[in-house]
């Protein structure tokens, strides 16, 4: 009988693994903190590589559903100065090759994809314990246990299955997002929604101060937005986010200046702001090979925001999967031949974006040009 497989976390990349798994007619079990797939909201918008996450979603053979979610023109990028100025400007004219989802749906796509009762629901993992002959140990919020002869951490930045293959642990990189949302932008704040335009706005200071922002446009004229500043943690500990209006009043502070249009993102939602530290493992994180156990995702490299996030948690997913299907009674081959591939991958693309990036330095990212 083929080796049972043990998931701890149904977010993109476990969820493409178990998909893949499935397939391949490889028994797996899902494990995930939330009560409910609609628990929480599940982010905003996501591009999806074709180099990366495409050929993810094609290994779980989901792809003609993929395309079905994607969202015509959101390729569209806009680069703006602090004043309204348009830096850069770029039309999604349906050549692009990192189509727009929205990452709840994506995921309710890969659920759907899964039997009944493949994800487990309300199990929270708190701790795991090293048994004999690769076989491993998980415990539960609820008091239950789990044990497994191959267990996969796909449960994000704060992973309870990291201990067991590594003593690093996730570091605030300096900044922080303020998330927020206007709702029915087209009509109730025209300005800032042709700021937005149809797909990705980029605004920023060129002359520093580490604030600058990305806002989406989801669907339903919804403009999503994380606000960016390059402050230390007890800075934000010092705004009370209790308090939305006073907590929008207090960031917006930082954006004195900027286009009225601009801060409405600010101070115009009815949603309160979210603060979002941004932590991250240290670069080139990477572990000895330890029987029955490897990390994906988060897990195993989180870095700052920057495109490659959920694409690489998918793509893990799907060569894990894969080399899992490949050596199906050799579980240390699988596991041995996977991580040969991630440690390199995910050092690459921690390298590719700075944590702390210069005005230069964004507009090279994200038009690919020089200032």
């Amino acid at each position: 009988m083929r080796t049972p497989v043990t998931i701890i976390g149904a977010g993109l990349g476990g969820l493409v693994l178990a998909r893949v798994l499935h397939l391949h007619g490889i028994p797996v079990t899902v494990h995930e903190a939330d009560p409910s797939p609609t628990a929480r909201s599940q982010g905003g918008m996501l591009d999806i590589h074709e180099h990366s996450g495409q050929l993810a979603l094609a290994a779980a053979d989901v792809t003609d559903e993929f395309r079905g979610l994607v969202l015509e023109g959101r390729q569209a990028l806009r680069l703006l100065d602090r004043d309204g100025t348009v830096l850069f400007e770029k039309d999604d004219d349906g050549t692009g090759t990192s189509p727009e989802v929205q990452r709840g749906e994506l995921r309710r796509l890969l659920l759907d994809a899964l039997p009944d009762g493949t994800v487990r629901w309300g199990h929270k993992a708190t701790g795991v314990r090293a048994l004999t002959e690769g076989r491993h140990e998980v415990t539960f919020a609820d008091g239950t246990t789990a044990v497994t002869n191959l267990l996969v951490g796909a449960d994000g930045a704060w992973s309870r299955v990291r201990p067991l293959l590594s003593a690093a642990t996730p570091a605030y990189v300096g900044r922080s997002f303020v998330e927020t949302f206007l709702h029915d932008a087209d009509a109730h704040h025209p300005a800032t929604a042709k700021a937005v335009g149809g797909g990705t706005l980029v605004a920023l200071d060129p002359d520093g101060n580490g604030t600058w922002f990305v806002a989406h446009r989801e669907k339903g004229g919804t403009l999503h937005a994380y606000i960016t500043l390059t402050r230390p943690q007890d800075w934000f500990a010092a705004v009370d986010f209790t308090d939305p209006a006073a907590a929008a009043a207090r960031i917006a502070e930082e954006y004195e200046g900027w286009a009225p249009e601009l801060t409405a993102l600010i101070t115009a939602g009815r949603t309160a702001p979210v603060l979002r530290p941004l932590h991250a493992l240290p670069d080139g994180h990477r572990w000895d090979r330890l029987p029955g156990a490897t990390l994906l995702g988060d897990a195993a490299h989180l870095t700052t925001p920057n495109g490659e996030g959920a694409n690489l948690a998918m793509q893990d997913g799907a060569e894990l999967g894969q080399a899992i299907a490949a050596h199906p009674d050799d579980i240390e081959a699988a596991l041995t031949a996977y991580e040969r591939g991630l440690f390199p991958r995910s050092a690459a693309a921690a390298a590719a974006a700075p944590r702390n990036p210069t005005p230069q330095e964004l507009i090279r990212f994200f038009t690919g040009r020089e200032s």
